[in-house]
């Protein structure tokens, strides 16, 4: 159960940090005004509570492997929000963050 909570978690954070990273982009880059760069400021701010809820105790392995996350979670974000097309080295490269993160997050320990 605390591998679907994390996997969970990690998509929560993924949602909050890139959702909230697009909105500061929106509002700023795309001139969309002050409210969706705050918004996405708020967006970043539940970002890093989420990240707490992590069952593994470890800061530095919980955003190493959010780093992976974050990743693929950037080029999904592209794809449904933005209608970005990855290529073959985009989706290679994110699958390969992805195993980094399994590997990090639930490989066995003794």
């Amino acid at each position: 159960m605390s591998v679907v909570r994390s996997l969970v978690l990690f998509l929560l954070a993924a949602l909050a940090e890139i959702g909230g990273a697009w909105l500061v982009w929106q509002g700023w880059r795309e001139s969309r005004g002050l409210w969706w760069v705050a918004a996405g400021v708020i967006a970043l701010g539940c970002y890093g509570f989420v990240a707490t809820f992590q069952p593994d105790p470890n800061f530095g392995r919980i955003l190493a492997a959010y780093g992976g996350v974050f990743v693929a979670g950037s080029l999904a974000w592209g794809v449904v929000v933005d209608g970005f097309r990855p290529d073959r080295w985009d989706v290679a490269g994110a699958l390969i963050c992805l195993v980094g993160v399994a590997v990090i997050m639930y490989a066995p320990r003794g």
